[in-house]
């Protein structure tokens, strides 16, 4: 198995519950893996790293406020671009969100 993987995608965008995170922003990161089969004898996938950054950036520019949201939206997108993928892994990450304390970030992913 051969895996493409693009991490920590930084952006910021007005995503969230709260209404000061509509007007503020948050600092997102972004972790993709893409898992492909390798076949004896064939030549190894190739899965364009600019496809990758491109749907996360597509994504984050649509209006949301749940990062399960924002994860299912870029795992969908990609099970789309990249049909031959036996897997494809999405993290998101919120980093200090409106917390009270020291809260280094959120995290939601999904793998299937």
């Amino acid at each position: 198995m051969l895996t493409v993987s693009l991490h920590g995608i930084r952006l910021h965008a007005p995503h969230g519950l709260y209404p000061q995170e509509h007007i503020l922003g948050n600092v997102f990161e972004v972790d993709v893996d893409v898992y492909l089969p390798v076949h004896n004898g064939q030549q190894w996938p190739f899965v364009d790293y600019t496809l990758i950054h491109g749907v996360v950036i597509h994504v984050f520019q649509q209006p949301g406020q749940l990062l399960e949201t924002f994860v299912q939206n870029i795992y969908n997108a990609l099970r789309l671009n990249v049909p031959d993928a036996e897997k494809i892994k999405v993290v998101v990450r919120k980093m200090q969100p409106p917390l009270q304390g020291d809260v280094k970030y959120s995290q939601v992913s999904y793998e299937a």
